[in-house]
């Protein structure tokens, strides 16, 4: 009987020790996944900026030092693109400011209705001028996105006028009065709020701000027409993917889990289409409305989208045709007034292959800054020690500080001379 119990309970003395070195090899992937899904390794580092050697750029990167300084992303996460993309899309902004603001609706000759909202500064620019920022939101967003209320604010406070662009659809409270909805490259809303401050403030000086699709649409719009630039001080551009023809292939890629994302947003759009269902189908037959809405409910991607509803928004024979006729990658050679470009290396949703068209751009063009930062997602940018961001993100302070720059250069000029005819020469 003791013989029995006595080989029951005898354990191998090799055997702690093979579990103690599984333990180890476990807590050892385990970290090892952690360190490099979170990029714990990399760098920081300044921008790698590319443009020419003016006067006007040598005087914009002393004068808006975000651009030469190292930017440095929360320890802990802040290496990652994926978190920095995540957080700011679900989590929006650490201690969202919540501006006061007026909303502004403006008929549009099709029948639709734009609307905008326009936040007054708190405060006298720092150059005494009056001052407008005008501002395109991302794809389906709004003035009430948590990043845009942060950026608002910061820009009020800095004595800055602010209209903000609602994309047509986006909002869930304002009824679509035609059957269209924003698009991809589509500038007629945002033409048609400019041209509402520039009637409204006669004095007023612009300053054209765009994020992701809304970085595309307001190069597209300042390059159609030289007209659109007139009281124009500069533009800032962040995030965006310059041509979505070129996009499109990468998008249904998994490399830095593209398609996953591409999915996501097909998602958003769905939901947004489908909430306007009643006025973006109106007229159209039954058996047109059913085989659209079938095909809407089937796709999984923004391009699957693109080609069965979005594109004939503007009657486009295709997909190609509306990428082409709709990405600013066309018309950006217009532009003539200072051009800040800005882009993130991590940015999981535009692919290192798009970022030769803006390098391009800024070492052929004089006017224009290409900004590549090695972390900050899309549209994350955040900055803080090793957990928690700070409300303010290096985004934010970038777009500020370049712009009190460019208006601060704009009045120490002579009178007779204009950001917007003058030729910049290296000197």
């Amino acid at each position: 009987m003791n013989t029995h119990e006595s080989d029951v309970h005898t354990i191998s003395p090799e055997l702690p020790a093979m579990f103690d070195g599984m333990k180890l090899a476990a807590v050892a992937t385990v970290l090892y996944v952690i360190v490099r899904c979170l990029n714990l390794k990399s760098p920081t580092a300044p921008p790698d900026l590319t443009y020419q050697d003016t006067a006007l750029n040598r005087f914009l990167l002393k004068s808006c030092p975000q651009l030469t300084k190292e930017y440095i992303p929360p320890l802990l996460w802040g290496k990652s693109g994926h978190l920095q993309t995540a957080l700011y899309g679900k989590l929006g902004r650490v201690s969202s400011p919540h501006p006061s603001g007026v909303r502004k609706y403006l008929p549009m000759q099709d029948g639709a209705t734009s609307t905008f909202d326009l936040f007054e500064p708190m405060g006298d620019h720092r150059t005494g001028d009056d001052i407008t920022m005008v501002i395109c939101p991302g794809i389906g967003n709004h003035s009430e996105k948590h990043y845009i209320r942060t950026f608002v604010d910061y820009a009020q406070k800095d004595g800055y006028r602010c209209a903000v662009l609602n994309h047509l659809g986006a909002l869930p409270n304002i009824e679509l009065t035609s059957p269209r909805m924003f698009t991809y490259g589509c500038t007629w809303e945002f033409a048609s709020m400019v041209g509402y401050i520039k009637r409204a403030y006669p004095q007023t000086q612009l300053i054209v701000v765009g994020f992701s699709l809304g970085g595309n649409i307001v190069c597209k719009f300042l390059g159609e027409n030289r007209t659109n630039q007139e009281r124009v001080l500069c533009c800032v551009s962040v995030c965006q993917g310059y041509s979505a023809l070129r996009a499109q292939e990468t998008f249904l890629q998994w490399d830095q889990f593209r398609r996953f994302y591409n999915f996501l947003m097909a998602d958003n759009m769905k939901k947004i289409i489908l909430s306007h269902r009643h006025s973006l189908f109106r007229g159209s037959s039954v058996k047109v409305v059913d085989a659209d809405l079938s095909r809407l409910y089937t796709a999984t991607s923004l391009m699957q989208i693109d080609d069965n509803i979005m594109r004939k928004f503007h009657g486009h024979s295709s997909l190609k045709e509306y990428y082409e006729k709709e990405s600013c990658v066309h018309y950006i050679h217009n532009v003539k007034v200072p051009l800040l470009l800005v882009n993130s290396a991590d940015d999981p949703l535009v692919h290192d292959s798009l970022l030769t068209i803006p390098r391009t751009l800024a070492a052929k063009m004089p006017n224009v800054i290409f900004s590549l930062t090695l972390h900050g997602g899309h549209l994350g940018f955040f900055e803080g020690a090793v957990l928690f961001p700070q409300p303010l993100t290096w985004m934010d302070k970038v777009i500020v500080g370049y712009a009190n720059a460019l208006c601060q250069w704009e009045k120490q000029k002579p009178p007779c001379q204009s950001s917007t005819t003058l030729e910049y020469r290296s000197s």
